[in-house]
């Protein structure tokens, strides 16, 4: 690929970004937001198939599969997403989404 000044900006706002989340404490709101993220992604998704009742099969079989997926992803060898943030990042959405559904059937009482 060329070296072009796009190029060189988003290779240099991707290293500084890295070195800022190198600190434990960034690392740690990140996750955190994206812990938070996916509960809210969670609650839209409960109550947009909520609204229309007929696709509630469809939309837990869509979550169900999306996040078999990234767990078969982030807990394999092959890809070694454990190593990177972005692997984090994608596994915190993925326990928050699965923690508002749960929250959203407790409070239902379902």
């Amino acid at each position: 690929m060329q070296q072009t000044r796009l190029n060189t900006l988003l290779d240099r706002l991707g290293a500084g970004i890295q070195e800022q989340l190198k600190n434990p404490w960034r690392r740690l709101a990140t996750l955190s937001i994206a812990v938070l993220f996916g509960v809210l992604l969670g609650l839209a998704v409960s109550s947009t198939a909520g609204q229309l009742g007929y696709l509630d099969i469809v939309a837990s079989s869509i979550v169900t599969i999306v996040a078999e997926v990234i767990s078969a992803l982030f807990y394999s060898d092959r890809w070694k997403l454990r190593q990177t943030l972005f692997g984090e990042i994608l596994n915190a959405v993925k326990f928050g989404l699965l923690y508002g559904l749960c929250l959203i059937a407790f409070l239902l009482g379902s």
